[in-house]
């Protein structure tokens, strides 16, 4: 079922994949419908899409800007998934009138993830393609996040090692909703941007998915409500 040009949604049925350190074991989830297209290369978002880590964000993101005399409300949080740290923090300044220090507000924001991690686990719908496609096809991490945040939550996952490249913060002047992340990715890979698919959660990925010219796929996610 299309979402929008580019993009498709799922339907539940049981199926099989690999979870946390690597064992195979067999989850009732809603596996994600793909494109009957041959693919040459996938692009992933990480955080609530690789990753079930969107909640784990949203603890260490509030108490970090809480800590520095601010305010994150939930529905910015998700209606910004996927832009780089600093950004957000800017955004927040700049909507808000606050005058916190980006890069100290991201700083500890990260550390309070890092105490976080040992409750971090995959999704598994997403996960199932990882592992079907890892060693057939090139695969891509691509993330508001800075790399060090991405190689830490992969290793976390034991998922550091199917991922042929990873495009973090530090990689590009424009993140989501600008394409370039996406292009940053599909060039180091060396696939045009037309035989890449992408996943995704959040709209701003989205939206960077079809202005580079991609197919996208968007994976449902379960909101924190608080």
């Amino acid at each position: 079922m299309s979402s929008g040009k580019g993009g498709f949604v799922y339907r539940s049925l049981v199926a099989t994949s690999f979870m946390g350190s690597g064992g195979l074991a067999t989850t009732t989830f809603a596996p994600l419908v793909i494109p009957a297209k041959p693919y040459k290369a996938y692009l992933f978002d990480l955080d609530g899409t690789v990753a079930d880590s969107m909640p784990l964000h949203w603890i260490s993101w509030r108490q970090a800007v809480k800590e520095h005399g601010g305010n994150f409300p939930l529905n910015l949080f998700y209606e910004w998934g996927g832009m780089p740290l600093v950004k957000s923090v800017e955004m927040l300044n700049e909507q808000f009138g606050y005058t916190m220090s980006a890069p100290d507000v991201v700083r500890r924001k990260e550390e309070l993830y890092y105490e976080l991690l040992p409750e971090l686990k995959p999704i598994p719908a997403v996960l199932a393609h990882v592992e079907a496609q890892h060693g057939r096809i090139p695969l891509a991490i691509v993330s508001g996040s800075p790399r060090a945040g991405i190689h830490r939550s992969l290793t976390q996952l034991g998922l550091l090692d199917r991922f042929d490249v990873l495009v973090g913060s530090e990689d590009y002047q424009q993140g989501k909703p600008h394409p370039e992340p996406f292009l940053t990715a599909a060039a180091r890979l060396g696939v045009a941007p037309e035989h890449c698919l992408v996943f995704e959660d959040a709209d701003p990925g989205i939206a960077a998915a079809t202005a580079a010219g991609m197919d996208w796929v968007r994976v449902p996610v379960d909101r924190v409500t608080a």
